[in-house]
Protein backbone atom coordinates (compact mmCIF):
# COMPACT_ATOMS: atom_id res chain seq x y z
CA UNK A 1 0.00 0.00 0.00
CA UNK A 2 2.96 2.33 0.45
CA UNK A 3 3.62 1.88 -3.27
CA UNK A 4 0.00 2.96 -3.87
CA UNK A 5 0.60 6.30 -2.15
CA UNK A 6 3.87 6.83 -4.05
CA UNK A 7 2.14 6.00 -7.34
CA UNK A 8 -0.82 8.27 -6.61
CA UNK A 9 1.47 11.20 -5.85
CA UNK A 10 3.32 10.60 -9.14
CA UNK A 11 0.02 10.44 -11.05
CA UNK A 12 -1.18 13.71 -9.52
CA UNK A 13 2.21 15.31 -10.27
CA UNK A 14 1.87 14.20 -13.89
CA UNK A 15 -1.59 15.71 -14.31
CA UNK A 16 -0.52 18.91 -12.57
CA UNK A 17 2.36 19.14 -15.06
CA UNK A 18 -0.12 18.91 -17.97
CA UNK A 19 -2.01 21.88 -16.52
CA UNK A 20 1.25 23.76 -15.92
CA UNK A 21 2.45 23.14 -19.48
CA UNK A 22 -0.90 24.28 -20.84
CA UNK A 23 -0.75 27.52 -18.82
CA UNK A 24 2.82 28.10 -20.05
CA UNK A 25 1.65 28.12 -23.68
CA UNK A 26 -1.23 30.54 -23.20
CA UNK A 27 -1.79 34.22 -22.59
CA UNK A 28 -4.24 35.33 -19.90
CA UNK A 29 -6.70 36.33 -22.64
CA UNK A 30 -6.50 32.85 -24.14
CA UNK A 31 -7.04 31.31 -20.70
CA UNK A 32 -10.27 33.33 -20.41
CA UNK A 33 -11.67 32.37 -23.83
CA UNK A 34 -14.92 30.39 -23.86
CA UNK A 35 -16.71 29.10 -26.92
CA UNK A 36 -20.15 30.15 -25.66
CA UNK A 37 -21.96 31.19 -22.47
CA UNK A 38 -22.61 27.58 -21.43
CA UNK A 39 -18.93 26.63 -21.72
CA UNK A 40 -16.09 27.19 -19.28
CA UNK A 41 -12.79 28.86 -20.02
CA UNK A 42 -9.47 27.37 -18.92
CA UNK A 43 -9.27 29.87 -16.06
CA UNK A 44 -12.77 28.91 -14.86
CA UNK A 45 -12.01 25.18 -15.10
CA UNK A 46 -8.85 25.74 -13.07
CA UNK A 47 -10.84 27.81 -10.53
CA UNK A 48 -13.25 24.88 -10.12
CA UNK A 49 -10.37 22.43 -9.64
CA UNK A 50 -8.85 24.78 -7.05
CA UNK A 51 -12.12 25.10 -5.13
CA UNK A 52 -12.62 21.35 -5.14
CA UNK A 53 -9.04 20.64 -4.06
CA UNK A 54 -9.04 23.10 -1.19
CA UNK A 55 -12.37 21.76 0.04
CA UNK A 56 -11.50 18.09 -0.32
CA UNK A 57 -7.93 18.13 1.00
CA UNK A 58 -8.14 20.65 3.88
CA UNK A 59 -8.44 18.66 7.13
CA UNK A 60 -8.95 15.62 4.92
CA UNK A 61 -9.16 13.00 7.69
CA UNK A 62 -11.24 14.99 10.16
CA UNK A 63 -13.80 17.10 8.26
CA UNK A 64 -16.29 16.50 5.48
CA UNK A 65 -14.71 17.10 2.07
CA UNK A 66 -17.46 19.53 1.12
CA UNK A 67 -16.66 22.48 3.37
CA UNK A 68 -19.27 25.02 4.45
CA UNK A 69 -16.97 27.80 3.21
CA UNK A 70 -16.84 26.39 -0.32
CA UNK A 71 -19.07 28.20 -2.80
CA UNK A 72 -19.04 25.85 -5.77
CA UNK A 73 -21.28 27.99 -7.98
CA UNK A 74 -18.85 30.94 -7.62
CA UNK A 75 -16.11 28.71 -9.02
CA UNK A 76 -17.77 29.11 -12.41
CA UNK A 77 -17.48 32.91 -12.42
CA UNK A 78 -14.25 34.19 -13.92
CA UNK A 79 -12.89 36.59 -11.30
CA UNK A 80 -9.16 36.24 -11.94
CA UNK A 81 -7.40 39.50 -12.76
CA UNK A 82 -4.24 38.02 -14.29
CA UNK A 83 -2.49 34.86 -15.36
CA UNK A 84 -0.35 35.18 -12.22
CA UNK A 85 -3.54 35.05 -10.11
CA UNK A 86 -4.67 31.87 -11.85
CA UNK A 87 -1.28 30.22 -11.33
CA UNK A 88 -0.95 31.32 -7.69
CA UNK A 89 -4.39 29.88 -6.91
CA UNK A 90 -3.56 26.68 -8.83
CA UNK A 91 -0.27 26.26 -6.94
CA UNK A 92 -1.89 26.79 -3.52
CA UNK A 93 -4.46 24.07 -4.21
CA UNK A 94 -1.86 21.57 -5.39
CA UNK A 95 0.25 22.34 -2.32
CA UNK A 96 -2.76 21.48 -0.16
CA UNK A 97 -3.29 18.18 -2.02
CA UNK A 98 0.38 17.12 -1.97
CA UNK A 99 0.87 18.08 1.69
CA UNK A 100 -2.11 15.95 2.63
CA UNK A 101 -1.10 12.96 0.50
CA UNK A 102 2.47 13.04 1.81
CA UNK A 103 1.19 13.07 5.39
CA UNK A 104 -0.88 9.90 4.95
CA UNK A 105 0.27 6.58 6.35
CA UNK A 106 -0.54 3.13 5.03
CA UNK A 107 -2.92 2.56 7.95
CA UNK A 108 -4.95 5.64 6.91
CA UNK A 109 -6.00 4.11 3.59
CA UNK A 110 -8.91 2.12 5.04
CA UNK A 111 -10.16 4.94 7.29
CA UNK A 112 -13.57 6.34 6.46
CA UNK A 113 -13.82 9.98 5.46
CA UNK A 114 -16.90 11.84 4.23
CA UNK A 115 -17.75 13.87 1.17
CA UNK A 116 -21.22 15.41 1.41
CA UNK A 117 -21.99 12.97 4.24
CA UNK A 118 -21.18 9.94 2.06
CA UNK A 119 -18.55 7.66 3.54
CA UNK A 120 -15.49 6.72 1.49
CA UNK A 121 -12.35 4.88 2.43
CA UNK A 122 -9.35 7.15 2.03
CA UNK A 123 -8.36 5.02 -0.97
CA UNK A 124 -11.78 5.55 -2.56
CA UNK A 125 -11.62 9.29 -1.91
CA UNK A 126 -8.16 9.52 -3.49
CA UNK A 127 -9.31 7.51 -6.51
CA UNK A 128 -12.38 9.73 -6.86
CA UNK A 129 -10.19 12.83 -7.13
CA UNK A 130 -7.65 11.06 -9.33
CA UNK A 131 -10.47 10.63 -11.84
CA UNK A 132 -12.00 14.10 -11.35
CA UNK A 133 -8.94 16.32 -11.79
CA UNK A 134 -7.58 14.64 -14.95
CA UNK A 135 -11.07 14.90 -16.49
CA UNK A 136 -10.94 18.68 -16.12
CA UNK A 137 -7.25 19.01 -16.93
CA UNK A 138 -7.96 17.14 -20.17
CA UNK A 139 -10.58 19.79 -20.95
CA UNK A 140 -7.98 22.49 -20.33
CA UNK A 141 -5.42 20.78 -22.57
CA UNK A 142 -7.98 20.33 -25.34
CA UNK A 143 -8.99 23.99 -25.20
CA UNK A 144 -5.31 24.97 -25.24
CA UNK A 145 -4.74 22.87 -28.37
CA UNK A 146 -7.72 24.49 -30.07
CA UNK A 147 -6.56 27.98 -29.16
CA UNK A 148 -2.92 27.54 -30.19
CA UNK A 149 -3.60 25.45 -33.29
CA UNK A 150 -0.29 24.82 -35.12
CA UNK A 151 1.68 26.63 -32.39
CA UNK A 152 0.64 24.07 -29.75
CA UNK A 153 3.56 22.18 -28.25
CA UNK A 154 2.48 18.57 -27.72
CA UNK A 155 2.31 17.34 -24.13
CA UNK A 156 2.57 13.69 -25.12
CA UNK A 157 4.01 11.73 -28.03
CA UNK A 158 3.58 14.01 -31.05
CA UNK A 159 1.86 12.61 -34.11
CA UNK A 160 4.31 10.71 -36.27
CA UNK A 161 6.73 9.98 -33.41
CA UNK A 162 5.23 6.79 -31.97
CA UNK A 163 7.73 4.45 -33.62
CA UNK A 164 10.72 6.51 -32.46
CA UNK A 165 9.28 6.79 -28.95
CA UNK A 166 8.68 3.04 -28.71
CA UNK A 167 12.16 2.26 -30.04
CA UNK A 168 13.67 4.42 -27.29
CA UNK A 169 11.58 2.64 -24.66
CA UNK A 170 12.39 -0.86 -25.93
CA UNK A 171 16.10 -0.06 -26.19
CA UNK A 172 16.20 0.34 -22.42
CA UNK A 173 16.71 -2.59 -20.11
CA UNK A 174 13.50 -4.04 -18.68
CA UNK A 175 12.83 -2.69 -15.25
CA UNK A 176 10.24 -1.42 -12.84
CA UNK A 177 9.73 2.30 -13.22
CA UNK A 178 6.90 4.80 -13.39
CA UNK A 179 5.99 6.15 -16.83
CA UNK A 180 6.55 9.70 -15.56
CA UNK A 181 10.13 9.07 -14.41
CA UNK A 182 11.70 10.37 -17.61
CA UNK A 183 9.31 13.20 -18.43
Amino acid sequence: MESYLISVIKQFEYYKSLGDKTFNQLTFEEMQWQSNEASNSISVISKHIVGNMLSRWTNFLTEDGEKSWRHREAEFEDTYASKEDVIASWESAWLCLFSTLKSLKEEDLERIIYIRNEGHTVTEAINRQLAHYPYHIGQMVFLGKLLKDAQWQSLSIPKGNSTKYNEEKFNKEKGRRHFTDDL
